[in-house]
């Protein structure tokens, strides 16, 4: 707003300067260091109806995309945590359809698009988890376990798609163009067409487009912060596996390591086992529990408790047998070595490390360092990120785990040749992880979320990353994208944790109307909770138990009074 004439001299003066200031820039008063531009304030989006649904099949029509089918869906007949989801149109297809000339399969980028009959003007692209491979329902998930709410039910037009391959397996590997698909190009061929699509259902492109997911859909939604700034005003990244080939090489050389810890052949799992990983979780809290104030079972400050946790001292060292009250001097080696980063035989580091912390003893964490070497790790690294791959005739995943060359693994998923021009770490990963300057300077937005009980993507890759994008910001990135670390949490839920949140609401206030997320609060799913029991919730908790998710580097601490289940209690600093 522009200042009236009978405003003052020095109010006309000051208030420029307000603005800076509470919109995030820096007015340096008193300095000659020019004032640091304020970033631009995108306009809240604005709805329509959607006139009709079953009409859509034979209206739309986009290049390279079959439309498949138009269904209207009524009010309820989807149900997400108990709630009824509103009337809206599914509308599927499938882009790029081909037969490739490598392995013969057929190929297609296969989606599906919810669309309500009452519409926020806001677009959302799901991104999906894992290998990909198939079209789960389009209903946007907002972040954390067992969500109680979900973008469609908000009103958003949401996309899910399959990344380009028809089934959650590697064996599309073989093909280069089915690798560029599922790392990035998926993204970048649905997202103008969505757009189209929501153009022709509702008269008008989306207002605001925002983009996320977890996990592999972390890193979806991390590479098109990177790739497609120009696309995307909101992007929600959950415990992202960004680098997710070394991840991946890492947790081979990881099952390997606890296989020859196992007291039974072949099964890794007797290499650490839930008594042992126990007294580790419970030493790491014994330690590191207080530090905000509350002896409460979650270590809120996790950089701090690596400092102050020791393996070596904190845990008992066998003097017999193994009976899960110690660790033996050949598991604190090998254990504290993958902690610390898993590393080939002549010591290159593959990945990162990964915290000590509270939720090492869960089933989750069990399943991804013990039987996702072999079901899953595998066959990524061996079929889709080597080049050249392995043949997937004769691929054998528990072999590749148990005999592979760590060192060759490492080298050929950044490695190109013949077919494959471009390399694992660069269809994988964001081009520039840490230059997000277009998107800031368009005044989109970007929230982070990382567990740090995590198995297989490591927090602290997530909180080296955003020291990074510090770094590359004259020291601070809040303006215009936060890290909020969530103690306990697992792989994207689970764990002893406070982790059921809404992250997609305060990521629209903040982009739509400027509101900066100072806190996300965040409640344990005890007995009871519609969006589902997590069985790793201690019993001793309140089953609605809450915290404040803080903005990284800052953590969550008790303010010495009243009940320490409720968040109001705590505070971020």
């Amino acid at each position: 707003m522009q200042p009236t004439l009978k405003l003052s001299i020095i109010a006309a003066n000051l208030l420029p300067l307000l603005l800076t200031a509470c919109s995030g820039g820096s007015t340096n008063l008193g300095s000659n260091t020019p004032a640091t531009p304020a970033l631009p304030q995108l306009a809240a989006a604005t709805g329509a109806t959607l006139a009709s649904c079953t009409d859509l099949a034979t209206k739309i029509q986009l290049a390279s995309t079959t439309i498949t089918a138009a269904n209207a869906v009524a009010a309820g007949a989807l149900t997400i945590a108990g709630k009824p989801v509103p009337a809206h149109c599914q509308v599927t297809g499938r882009m790029f359809d081909r037969v490739s000339t490598v392995d013969g399969q057929r190929y297609a980028i296969g989606f599906e698009m919810r669309l309500p009959t009452n519409w926020n003007g806001r677009f959302f692209y799901q991104a999906n988890g894992g290998l990909d491979g198939s079209v789960v329902p389009a209903t946007g998930p907002v972040g954390g376990g067992g969500p109680l709410d979900n973008a469609l039910n908000q009103g958003f037009a949401v996309i899910s798609s399959d990344a380009g391959h028809g089934a959650p397996t590697p064996f599309f590997g073989a093909d280069p163009q089915a690798r560029l698909d599922y790392g990035y190009q998926a993204v970048g061929k649905l997202t103008p067409m969505a757009k189209s699509l929501i153009e022709t259902a509702y008269g008008k492109k989306p207002d605001r487009s925002y983009i996320g997911g977890c996990s592999n859909g972390g890193r979806h939604a991390m590479v098109a912060a990177s790739r497609y700034a120009d696309q995307y005003d909101g992007v929600l990244v959950g415990n992202p596996g960004y680098r997710l080939p070394l991840a991946a090489v890492a947790n081979i050389a990881g099952g390997r390591a606890y296989a020859s810890l196992a007291t039974t052949a072949g099964d890794p799992a007797t290499g650490f086992t839930a008594a042992e990983r126990t007294l580790v979780s419970n030493a790491a809290l014994a330690r590191c529990d207080a530090l905000d104030g509350a002896t409460d079972g979650m270590v809120q400050n996790t950089q701090a408790c690596q400092a102050a946790f020791d393996l070596n001292r904190d845990v008992a060292t066998c003097s017999g047998a193994r009976d899960g009250s110690c660790l033996s001097a050949a598991q604190k080696t090998t254990i504290g070595g993958l902690f610390a980063g898993a590393t080939t035989p002549a010591g290159t580091k593959i990945y990162t490390s990964f915290p000590y912390d509270a939720g090492l003893a869960t089933n989750d964490w069990a399943s991804w360092k013990f039987s996702s070497p072999t079901t899953r790790d595998s066959g990524a690294v061996g079929l889709v990120f080597q080049a050249p791959p392995e043949n997937g005739a004769t691929f054998d995943g528990a072999a590749f785990v148990r005999d592979g060359d760590l060192a060759a693994m490492l080298t050929k998923v950044g490695a190109t040749g013949g077919l494959f021009t471009e390399s694992a770490l660069s269809f994988m990963l964001p081009p520039n992880a840490t230059d997000l300057s277009q998107l800031k300077n368009r005044g989109a937005k970007l929230m982070v979320y990382h567990g740090t009980s995590d198995p297989i993507f490591s927090s602290n890759d997530s909180a080296a990353w955003y020291d990074g994008l510090r770094t590359a910001n004259g020291g601070d990135a809040a303006n215009f994208a936060r890290y909020y670390q969530v103690p306990g949490m697992n792989h994207c839920s689970g764990g002893p944790s406070a982790e059921q949140f809404d992250m997609l609401t305060p990521l629209v206030n903040w982009v739509e109307k400027g509101v900066a997320p100072d806190s996300v609060t965040a409640s344990a799913r005890g007995a009871g909770n519609a969006g589902g029991v997590n069985a790793s919730v201690p019993a001793a908790w309140s089953p609605a138990r809450s915290r404040p998710l803080c903005p990284y580097p800052k953590t969550a601490k008790y303010k010495g009074s009243g009940s320490i289940e409720d968040a109001a209690n705590f505070s971020c600093s």
